[in-house]
């Protein structure tokens, strides 16, 4: 997490050596079987100690970068409620199962993406079109679909503006090489519009939100992803969404992304196994009626600060793989292939990417030398170990 973590120590009272004779304090009356039954107990709570400390020293730490997107903050939320403890040295019910120490790096999107990139982090979640530049020089692994959007990406504009038509030769703001154009893009050519009419202008989301909510005459329309796209229309209500991502089901994916080298490490399967877990348990609450709204509000704290009717929106507006079966429908189907090459070849065309990421799909045995890998066996070994 953002915060400094300091690791949590196994008690706090020293104890005295067996060749420190310490005076004794037991009463010379109280039998001597007695005094060696309570010896016998201290040392079998000595011995039970000794043995739960290896497991937690052995346990390895592996670190996952996250910033606050519907699916995404699930992991925060997931501390919260004690699935998980997210610090390091720490352990919730789902890392001991795993034995294995999840540590969150909490960030915004772009610096999750550099830490990933830098090799700071040993996962991050990321979209899959984002993760195809990264794993061009650190080969990677999707190991879980979070969510897809339907409708969370979207184009804003004034009313008076009802058809595409009107944009030509308008600037149109949002995340260059990102999800946004993507969206932008692929929504002209849906529409039989040549994209190269419609100037794509770079500008930070929050701030591209920002702008169109105080009306500045420049911006008069943005690609953004939510919460700025509720927050805009809430805030402007002289503006709609003329055109989102609803057009594009399963192209643009939410996922979870490891690095193929920390997988190959010491307890890394086990680290992809418990994020996997932890977002499943997580997912549990959402559908639970007795937990579901409090699960809601707690995302939305950490998505954004939005109310309870807001985040049943998000939540329709992003759906979540939220069981293992939904994962592997989607890792397992007909369509990934597909639709996964045609956002490769946006990129090459984008120049997003310098050059196309060999993709692969299934084990590492079976993909040598790819840069970028969709594995479904992370999904069904958790299927098969989860109450």
């Amino acid at each position: 997490m953002k915060s400094s973590i300091t690791p949590v120590t196994s008690g706090n009272a020293r104890r005295p050596h067996r060749a420190e004779r310490m005076p004794s304090t037991a009463p010379s009356n109280v039998p001597l079987r007695l005094l060696r039954g309570r010896s016998l107990a201290a040392a079998l709570a000595v011995l039970l100690l000794a043995a739960a400390a290896p497991r937690l020293a052995s346990a390895p730490a592996f670190s996952l970068a996250w910033s606050e997107y519907p699916s995404w903050s699930a992991f925060g939320v997931a501390h919260e409620v004690k699935l998980i403890d997210g610090a390091r040295g720490r352990m919730g019910p789902i890392e001991t199962k795993w034995n294995v120490d999840i540590v969150l790096q909490q960030a915004e999107y772009d610096p999750c993406l550099t830490l990933y990139g830098a090799a700071q982090c040993d996962a991050v979640c990321i979209t899959t079109l984002d993760a195809l530049n990264p794993s061009l020089g650190r080969p990677s692994v999707v190991i879980l679909p979070t969510s897809t959007s339907h409708g969370a990406d979207a184009l804003i504009v004034p009313k008076t503006v009802t058809t595409v038509k009107q944009l030509r030769g308008q600037k149109v703001f949002g995340l260059a090489k990102s999800v946004s154009e993507y969206c932008f893009t692929r929504n002209l050519e849906l529409l039989g519009e040549d994209p190269g009419q419609y100037p794509f202008s770079n500008m930070d989301p929050g701030a591209a939100a920002l702008a169109m909510q105080q009306k500045q005459r420049n911006i008069g329309a943005i690609v953004v992803w939510n919460p700025f796209v509720l927050e805009t229309l809430n805030r402007r209500k002289d503006t709609h969404v003329l055109f989102d991502s609803t057009t594009l089901p399963n192209e643009i994916i939410d996922a979870v992304v490891m690095a193929q080298a920390s997988l190959d490490k010491l307890g890394g399967r086990a680290f992809a196994c418990a994020v996997i877990e932890t977002f499943y348990a997580l997912n549990q609450r959402l559908a639970a009626p007795a937990t579901r709204d409090d699960t809601l509000l707690a995302l939305g704290e950490k998505f954004s600060n939005l109310d309870l009717a807001s985040m049943k929106t998000v939540v329709q507006q992003t759906r979540f793989y939220g069981t293992p079966q939904a994962g592997l429908d989607l890792l397992e189907g007909p369509e990934i292939k597909p639709l996964t090459q045609r956002v490769v070849d946006f990129c090459v065309k984008q120049e997003i990417v310098p050059t196309a990421p060999r993709i692969g799909f299934g084990t590492a045995e079976n993909n040598r030398g790819v840069a970028l890998r969709f594995d479904p066996s992370f999904i069904r070994e958790v299927a098969t170990r989860m109450p």
